[in-house]
C-alpha cells in the first residue's frame, strides 16, 4: 500500500469577507445608478418643458407680430393655440416633477409654467438655464 506524502491543498473558493465586499460594492454601484437615473429623469422633464414653453413663446411672438396693437397682458391661450405647430385643440401643458400638469402663462413674455396656485414653477432655481423656462 502506497501512502501519498503530498502536502494538504485546501479547496479553492471565496471567503465570507470577499463575498461581503463584492456585495457591498455592487450595492453601492446600484444606488449610484438609481440616483443618477432619477436626476436624468428630472432633467428630461425640465428639457421637455423648456421646449414646450419655447414653442409657445415662438407662437406668442408670431401672434404679436401679426397683431402689433395687442398688449401682451391681453393675450389668451386661444390666441396662441392657433399659431402653434399642428394647431392643437388646447394650449399645451408641461409636467412637473411630481407628475402634475402645469399650465403655461401666456400673458407675460417670455411665457413660463405656473402651478395650480398661479405661482411660477421652476424647480431648477434659475430662470435663465432653459430648463422649465425659455431663458433670457
Amino acid at each position: 500500500m502506497r501512502i501519498s506524502h503530498e502536502p494538504f491543498q485546501p479547496q479553492r473558493g471565496f471567503t465570507l469577507l470577499e463575498m461581503t465586499i463584492v456585495i457591498g460594492v455592487l450595492l453601492a454601484l446600484m444606488s449610484i445608478g438609481f440616483v443618477t437615473t432619477s436626476k436624468y429623469d428630472e432633467w428630461k422633464l425640465g428639457r421637455q418643458a423648456g421646449e414646450t414653453i419655447r414653442a409657445v413663446w415662438s407662437a406668442q411672438r408670431t401672434y404679436l407680430s401679426d397683431h402689433p396693437t395687442t398688449l401682451v397682458e391681453n393675450i389668451t391661450g386661444e390666441n396662441i393655440r392657433l399659431y402653434l405647430t399642428g394647431q392643437p385643440a388646447a394650449l399645451p401643458t408641461v409636467t412637473s416633477l411630481t407628475g402634475a400638469a402645469l399650465q403655461i402663462s401666456v400673458s407675460v413674455t417670455p411665457p413660463y409654467a405656473v402651478d395650480g396656485g398661479g405661482a411660477r414653477y421652476d424647480p431648477s432655481g434659475s430662470f435663465t438655464d432653459q430648463l422649465w423656462d425659455v431663458g433670457q
